[in-house]
């Protein structure tokens, strides 16, 4: 069996590769932004309303978390295709780059959700306390110590959920999600071009590299200043 030839790189249509990055790219910042718009909350919530906790509501509590647990449960190449109608309702499309964001968004948050929701329990209880001993409010809790505390923490929840949406976009090939997956899939597997899965790959493992490598140095800066 002869080995992977070298040459064949030149034969790869590089500018379809960079439309493809470039759709890979747009889908995981949009879904990312939407992600922490909607996560940071959801987390917020689950960590505020659980037994014990500054506004405990225990069946409030059961059914997020039940509800956070259905979905996270969920192989993501099967919440695609369940998703499809309300895909198709929301942006009146289930294919191309418009097609992938909903479900990775869905796929998403509740993985985001829980991770803030484990972030936030590491706070020093008394720093909590403390804070609600000189009259501070929910609200107040929330935002001015809750949130500054965690926040190495919360990037770094960021950076581990890009890195998984990475992994999402790819996936989303599969129903012609577009990007870098979607070219793997078409060209890399149906076609069996080898050069265009080893580029695909590369590009996808460059891009992770460049997430977990940029994530921790936030956490850092935040952190040591």
């Amino acid at each position: 069996m002869s080995g992977f030839d070298p040459s064949l790189l030149l034969t790869v249509d590089w500018p379809e590769i960079g439309g493809a990055t470039l759709d890979t790219l747009t889908m995981l910042g949009v879904s990312l932004l939407f992600t922490i718009v909607f996560g940071l909350p959801l987390g917020v919530l689950l960590y505020i309303s659980a037994p014990g906790q500054l506004r405990a509501r225990p069946r409030l509590y059961a059914v997020l978390s039940f509800l956070v647990n259905v979905l996270r449960s969920l192989p993501f190449v099967i919440l695609l295709i369940v998703l499809i109608p309300l895909t198709l309702l929301l942006v009146g499309t289930s294919i191309g780059v418009a097609g992938a964001i909903v479900p990775l968004v869905v796929g998403a948050i509740p993985f985001f959700g829980r991770l803030v929701e484990n972030v936030l329990r590491e706070i020093d209880r008394g720093v909590i306390e403390a804070s609600q001993s000189m009259g501070a409010k929910l609200p107040q809790i929330v935002f001015k110590v809750l949130l500054p505390e965690a926040m190495p923490g919360l990037i770094g929840a960021a950076t581990v959920t890009a890195v998984a949406l990475v992994g999402y976009t790819a996936m989303s090939g599969v129903i012609g999600g577009g990007g870098l997956g979607d070219l793997a899939i078409r060209y890399g597997y149906q076609r069996f071009q080898t050069e265009v899965m080893i580029v695909t790959v590369a590009l996808l493992l460059v891009l992770v590299q460049a997430l977990q490598t940029a994530g921790d140095a936030l956490v850092r800066r935040c952190r040591f200043g």
